[in-house]
């Protein structure tokens, strides 16, 4: 199902007159209103589409500029028309605080109503929302755009697992959105009750908010069975409904581009990168009100993908995010996504989806310890999970295998992560 076909399948040629109008009206509306884009955004040059190619002359912004303005230097507004607020978890930092005018807030539900359509929502149906509520936009976000839809929402915010299987049995919610880390905790729930897929009317999954391999996909999908899909978005820009796969493709994620401009670069030289060039997503709004973004560094690595696809949308499409610039991990020199080593993980039938990645050792030579739980039956082989490990990566890496139940389960972003170096 296509939301606003008018749009999502717009002819490109259009699309770019569209884009060009919008990017002036932003680029005015944050000159006029904000002094930090006042003393960086050269003068506009050029008419039409050719308008869009300034935007290479304009500086990138980064989460660093977002912090410096902490909390509100960006506002373009006065605050009285501000309806609401979002920030970031400030875990790597600084919070980041983002403002939406109630213009702000429509264009956000009708992105998150077209993406739920792409997912394989509609109208009259039930979506259980356990993405958290609060200010993380996942699930009010979420909660917006399935209203704006036509969509029943079950607001189940996270956690209480239990019940949110209960919820899932009773009440047979056609959709359900979350984490997919927590959708494969909801499942491992599920079956640890005495239950079944059989017992869940699901169709469709809409996960996000962190990176995830086509072998989670395929867990999920068979686990609950549903048709899952990746959304993606960022608080900075919207919150989710930047991007959305389409149920009949599954295969990248199409960006709104008449509400967002999308880049990609090399993160190194910051030149463009080539369609189905691996690279850093840049994004720019296009009709925001409140806090305008203009060439954003989002940090997430991302290729483009120019080609027609079978659904009958347009918009350029972005492969799923393969990590975080700031999340990668560098292996005796080698660069490691967790995302590469959860694809090896999830393709082997002895081992569950629950894993965590341990630097030990010295911190003058650390040492990476992929711990991942067991099956039990059969049993899981140490020595060819190291080798296929070391031929993805292209670096050896150490192999822990864990009974069932012992790696900590998400309610929300898994933290894959932990660190138990010493200093000495």
């Amino acid at each position: 199902m296509i939301w606003d076909r008018g749009m999502e399948s717009m002819d490109r040629a259009r699309l770019r007159e569209l884009q060009a109008k919008r990017l002036t009206w932003t680029v005015n509306w944050a000159r006029e209103r904000v002094a930090f884009y006042r003393d960086r955004l050269p003068p506009l040059r050029g008419e039409g589409p050719a308008i869009l190619d300034w935007l290479t002359e304009v500086p990138f912004m980064t989460k660093q500029d977002l912090r410096d303005l902490y909390p509100l230097g960006l506002l373009a507004v006065p605050r009285h028309e501000v309806r609401r607020f979002h920030a970031s978890s400030g875990t790597r930092g600084k919070p980041t605080v983002v403002a939406y005018t109630e213009h702000d807030l429509a264009m956000w539900a009708e992105v998150v109503a077209r993406s739920l359509a792409a997912a394989g929502m509609q109208p009259g149906e039930t979506l259980q929302n356990a993405y958290g509520y609060g200010l993380f936009t996942g699930g009010l976000g979420l909660h917006m755009g399935a209203e704006r839809l036509g969509v029943a929402v079950i607001p189940a915010s996270g956690g209480q697992t239990e019940r949110q299987v209960q919820l899932l049995v009773d009440l047979k919610p056609e959709g359900l959105s979350c984490t997919p880390s927590y959708a494969l905790y909801i499942a491992e729930t599920l079956e640890q009750m005495g239950l079944t897929r059989d017992a869940l009317h699901l169709k469709t999954g809409i996960f996000g908010a962190e990176p995830w391999s086509e072998n989670m996909r395929r867990r999920l999908e068979e686990s609950l069975g549903i048709r899952a899909v990746d959304i993606y978005g960022l608080s900075e820009i919207t919150g989710p409904g930047v991007a959305i796969e389409c149920a009949e493709a599954q295969n990248g994620l199409h960006v709104f581009e008449d509400y967002f401009y999308v880049e990609v670069i090399n993160p190194r030289t910051l030149a463009p990168a080539a369609p189905g060039e691996l690279g850093e997503l840049v994004l720019t709004t296009l009709s925001k009100e409140a806090m305008p973004m203009i060439r954003y560094r989002t940090g997430d690595l991302a290729s483009l993908n120019p080609e027609p696809c079978p659904c009958g949308r347009t918009m350029v499409r972005i492969s799923r995010i393969h990590g975080r610039t700031d999340d990668m991990l560098i292996v005796r020199g080698v660069n490691v996504f967790p995302s590469e080593i959860e694809r090896v993980l999830l393709d082997d039938p002895a081992l569950t989806a629950h894993y965590q990645l341990a630097w030990e050792g010295h911190a003058a030579r650390p040492e990476l310890v992929v711990e991942v739980e067991g099956r039990g039956d059969p049993a899981p082989d140490t020595a060819s999970i190291q080798h296929r490990l070391r031929e993805a990566l292209g670096v050896h890496v150490g192999v822990r295998i864990m009974s069932p139940g012992t790696i900590p389960r998400s309610q929300g972003k898994a933290a894959r992560v932990v660190n138990r170096m010493r200093e000495v």
